[in-house]
């Protein structure tokens, strides 16, 4: 009995061991996959952080690069918009600048004026009173000016010339913009002509008291016109400008005329740059074309009689012109000097009638004729000045058709020399004395003495070079 109980008690133990190895193993088996679940817990935390980090990110640079493509927008926007408008020189932007320009003169003629002409050119008796010298004291052309910002795209101005007779006209009465693109300017309304370097400056700007030969011969002193102009400015380091102009021509070398379109068209260019500090130059090239209707002149037949010539047809007027300016370092308070210079040279070609006692006689006409000046300006101390303009007329080659057998065409050519004293005490004031020799009309000399002031009042812009 007592085996029995021992053999039972060995095998209860040897079947009891494994038992207890199994529990054991399984609690640690459970600790470990809770350590497993709890790596896992912790990693899964992790990674969800890191995945809210992430869209934080992402959402982040989304919202910058928004943002620099809104500002690059913005920037775009802002290079394509207009520039802001410059105000005008010494003007308020809003308040118009009242310009007034005084000018009194006394000329001294050895000839008496009334039989002044430039032989061999063609002018209308209205324009050839406008050119005609006066004795004695008058008054020059005298100016009032108003000039101002219109708003953001538009500049205006108007210029009234009160003329020695009393009579007052328009110079200019323009309006101008300032908010072009790409180096634009659109001018519209009456204005000087950009063509040549004098004819777009006012009478008070010029050096001498009166205009070229050449200027009052091809067109009658100074052209204006009514109409539209286009300036371009290239954007380069050499000044360089293209200009256009179309307009309704009324004035010499033109008529007035009651049709649809322009009269008259014009274009220019011109070039300039510095060399070195101390000097300066602008070059150009100009065409104007005008179709004239009925302009009249009155002539001497070979016959000796009064006669009136009306021309019909096209007129081309050629204009070169130069200007070089010298100044110290760029310093031209002290000393300066200016050389200018200018070539004209006018084609026409059309009918002309030949009107004697009321009976006229159409024929063909056809004309080539040129002229220059040449005048140098300096300053050989502060405040004053001095000048000489020497100047030539070329009567060229005249066809007048079936009217060559009674019409003269003179071979004289008309030139006149200048020279000029001026003293500016500032640069409101002038007052100039001019010694010129007349030879424009063919036989006959005048000499000239002319004494001028020029005085400045209230707002003025700076000149053009």
């Amino acid at each position: 009995m007592y085996k029995r109980k021992i053999i039972a008690s060995g095998i209860i133990m040897m079947l009891g061991a494994p038992l207890s190895a199994v529990a054991g193993e399984s609690a640690e088996m459970q600790q470990i996959r809770q350590e497993i679940n709890a790596l896992k817990q912790s990693y899964e935390a992790r990674i969800q952080a890191l995945e809210l980090r992430l869209q934080k990110t992402e959402a982040a640079s989304s919202a910058a690069e928004s943002h620099a493509a809104q500002a690059e927008a913005a920037a775009s926007q802002a290079a394509a918009a207009p520039p802001a408008p410059a105000p005008a020189d010494n003007i308020n932007a809003f308040n118009p600048g009242v310009s007034l320009i005084l000018s009194g003169l006394y000329s001294n003629h050895s000839r008496d004026p009334a039989g002044h002409a430039i032989t061999g050119f063609h002018l209308p008796p209205a324009v050839m009173a406008d050119l005609q010298p006066q004795r004695g004291f008058s008054l020059a052309e005298s100016e009032l000016g108003i000039y101002a910002s219109v708003d953001q795209l538009f500049y205006g101005g108007l210029n009234f010339a009160i003329h020695p007779d009393n009579t007052v006209s328009t110079e200019e009465a323009f309006i101008q913009t300032t908010a072009l693109n790409h180096g634009l300017t659109l001018k519209a309304g009456r204005f000087f002509s950009g063509i040549g370097y004098l004819n777009e400056q006012h009478a008070h700007v010029w050096d001498f008291v009166d205009a070229p030969l050449a200027y009052q011969a091809f067109l009658g002193g100074q052209m204006n016109n009514d109409g539209l102009q286009l300036r371009w400015l290239a954007p380069t380091d050499t000044y360089f400008e293209l200009g256009a102009e179309v307009g309704r021509g009324a004035n010499y070398p033109g008529t007035g005329r009651d049709k649809n379109g322009s009269g008259a068209s014009a274009l220019f260019a011109h070039l300039g740059g510095d060399v070195g500090d101390s000097n300066s130059w602008r070059a150009g090239l100009s065409l104007l074309t005008t179709a004239p209707q009925d302009r009249q002149w009155d002539d001497t037949n070979l016959g000796g009689a009064g006669v009136t010539n009306s021309f019909s047809g096209n007129s081309k007027l050629w204009i070169a012109d130069a200007v070089w300016k010298w100044a110290p370092n760029g310093n031209a308070y002290y000393t300066n000097f200016k050389l200018q210079g200018e070539y004209l040279r006018r084609v026409e070609d059309g009918s002309l009638v030949y009107d004697l006692n009321g009976v006229a006689v159409p024929g063909s006409y056809a004309a080539t004729q040129s002229g220059w000046y040449l005048q140098g300006i300096y300053q050989f101390a502060p405040y004053w000045r001095a000048g000489l303009r020497t100047e030539r007329l070329d009567p060229g080659s005249v066809d007048y058709g079936v009217n060559d057998g009674v019409l003269s065409r003179p071979a004289y050519r008309p030139v006149r020399h200048s020279l000029m004293l001026d003293y500016n005490p500032s640069e409101f004031s002038r007052i100039r004395l001019q010694f010129a020799q007349d030879k424009a009309t063919q036989g006959a000399t005048d000499n000239q003495i002319f004494l001028q002031y020029q005085m400045s009042l209230g707002a003025h812009g700076a000149h053009k070079y």
